[in-house]
């Protein structure tokens, strides 16, 4: 933020680089994530942008608990390991819960580039 407090370069504030920072704007919806098992209208299950009709995103393990969950079950599903011990609506209940704090977390972030941007485009007396 100290950097922000300085006076900045005239000739650095072109129309793309104060552009960037849309606050609140995302081309994208976001993902969710939820238990198929819960929903009976498969059409839900597709990805839009890559025009196919299920499926399914999980990165490393290591990152969020959602991708653990989605690894334990696609591995019980190729018999790799046993079966989760879990009923449709436990699994969808935790689904619900990392939606809501992936949805806060995101908001925080909006707002913590809305603050930066307002400190650095504040007007000096």
């Amino acid at each position: 933020l100290a950097l922000c407090l300085t006076e900045p370069d005239p000739s650095s504030l072109t129309a793309p680089a104060l552009l960037t920072p849309l606050p609140g704007f995302s081309p994208f919806q976001m993902a969710l994530y939820f238990c198929t098992g819960v929903l009976a209208d498969e059409t839900l299950f597709q990805h839009y942008a890559l025009n196919v009709p299920f499926y399914t995103h999980f990165t490393s393990p290591i990152r969020r608990y959602a991708d653990i969950v989605v690894h334990r079950l696609l591995s019980a599903s190729l018999g790799a390991r046993s079966p989760i011990k879990m009923e449709k609506e436990a699994i969808q209940k935790q689904a619900d819960h990392c939606n809501d704090r992936k949805m806060a977390s995101k908001r925080v972030q909006e707002l913590s580039a809305d603050l930066f941007f307002s400190v650095f485009v504040r007007v000096r007396p």
